[in-house]
């Protein structure tokens, strides 16, 4: 396998990503990040962690590294590994590894999908050691001073095998997420979609709809994501129905019965 070197300097944030804030999050992770201590960020899927992650890194100017953890991410896949690069064996840093190098924040997005034996990789990290022990080459690598570790997990998702480890979370100063109000929400789709205060209303409206079927047949109702997914649609001339169902009851359920309570739910909108 060739060597793939990632660069740090190729992950800075140049435009401002639009970030609406609910509440004292960015004073927060800014104080955190001045300490050095790392951040846990908690809330459903869709609701602007992501987004909350590049408005962050963008505000404090460092690269944002961002990892999609899953059942099969190994703690080589963080760290790094052996590799052929020109017919010679090196050694390649993996994206912790480079952002520990760097300086960068290394967001480790959905954390608890990847297997327990990689998450405690990130414990020396996440503690006042701050050093990532890099064993296959006999290296300590001690934490670049602007380094910052921030994870991600839907507790909504949670079960005994996929919880967060009480010793991981204990390490982590913690911002609870959640879908905005509908004022803010309605906002957040004008501007991201650019249709009209009705049409956002309206979409809001939905979604409050979806959220109170979860636990009566859905996981989930829908996202902010998902609304401005719908929102992008519309604005680009598709029917707000077929956009509700493309873009939002279909990610949202495979069930038959669902599907079609849920279509019936925005048609009665639209």
């Amino acid at each position: 396998m060739e060597a793939r070197i990632l660069k740090p300097e190729e992950y800075f944030i140049d435009e401002e990503p639009y970030y609406q804030p609910v509440g004292d999050e960015i004073e927060v992770f800014e104080a955190a990040y001045r300490n050095q201590l790392p951040v846990l960020l908690k809330g459903p899927t869709g609701c602007g962690k992501t987004r909350f992650m590049e408005h962050m890194a963008w505000r404090l100017k460092r690269p944002l590294i961002t990892v999609s953890c899953h059942d099969d991410l190994t703690a080589s896949d963080l760290v790094g590994r052996f590799l052929v690069k020109g017919g010679e064996t090196v050694w390649v840093d993996g994206p912790l590894a480079a952002a520990v190098r760097a300086g960068a924040i290394c967001y480790l997005d959905e954390v608890v999908e990847a297997r327990k034996d990689t998450t405690v990789v990130i414990h020396p990290l996440a503690d006042d050691r701050r050093v990532l022990p890099m064993e296959k080459i006999g290296e300590l690598l001690e934490a670049n001073a602007d380094f910052c570790l921030a994870i991600s997990y839907n507790p909504g998702y949670q079960s005994v095998l996929k919880d967060l480890k009480q010793s991981t979370r204990q390490r982590f100063v913690a911002l609870e997420f959640d879908y905005p109000d509908v004022a803010l929400e309605q906002k957040i789709i004008e501007n991201e979609a650019e249709v009209v205060p009705e049409m956002a209303q309206r979409l809001v409206k939905f979604a409050h709809m979806t959220r109170n079927l979860k636990g009566s047949g859905l996981d989930e109702g829908a996202s902010t994501r998902l609304l401005v997914h719908a929102a992008k649609l519309i604005h680009d001339g598709v029917d707000p129905v077929v956009a509700c169902r493309a873009s939002i009851a279909q990610a949202l359920t495979d069930d038959t019965d669902m599907l079609t309570a849920v279509n019936e739910l925005s048609a009665s909108l639209f």
